[in-house]
């Protein structure tokens, strides 16, 4: 089993910015597919950020350039860092990560990201 513990998030203004956490513990045995995906009310959940093996880094378009996904090497620890947030990013954000063990999805409990004036 793995878990995920989320943090971060909260109500930021647009054009603020945010970072997200998320520490993975459990039957770890590589992050190399871990990430963010995010749901807004009344959408699907969608991807935002995420890396995958040989070390790719996959964005969502709608975050490019604005939103950075990074590795805590000397732990099991994925950041993203959040710049020039829209209402648009308004969502409950989701770590996301992918057992290569067990061939399964975890995902953490989310945590809420509000960008509004």
């Amino acid at each position: 089993q793995v878990q995920l513990a989320e943090s971060g998030g909260g109500l930021v203004q647009p054009g603020g910015s945010l970072s997200l956490s998320c520490l993975a513990s459990g039957s770890i045995f590589s992050i190399n597919n871990m990430g963010w995906y995010r749901q807004a009310p009344g959408k699907e959940r969608e991807l935002v950020a995420r890396m995958e093996s040989g070390g790719s880094e996959k964005y969502a378009e709608s975050v490019k350039g604005r939103f950075t996904i990074s590795r805590d090497n000397a732990g099991n620890t994925v950041h993203l860092l959040m710049n020039s947030l829209k209402p648009e990013d308004t969502a409950v954000y989701y770590c996301w990560y992918y057992s290569e063990y067990d061939s399964s999805d975890y995902w953490g409990q989310g945590t809420q990201v509000t960008v509004s004036s």
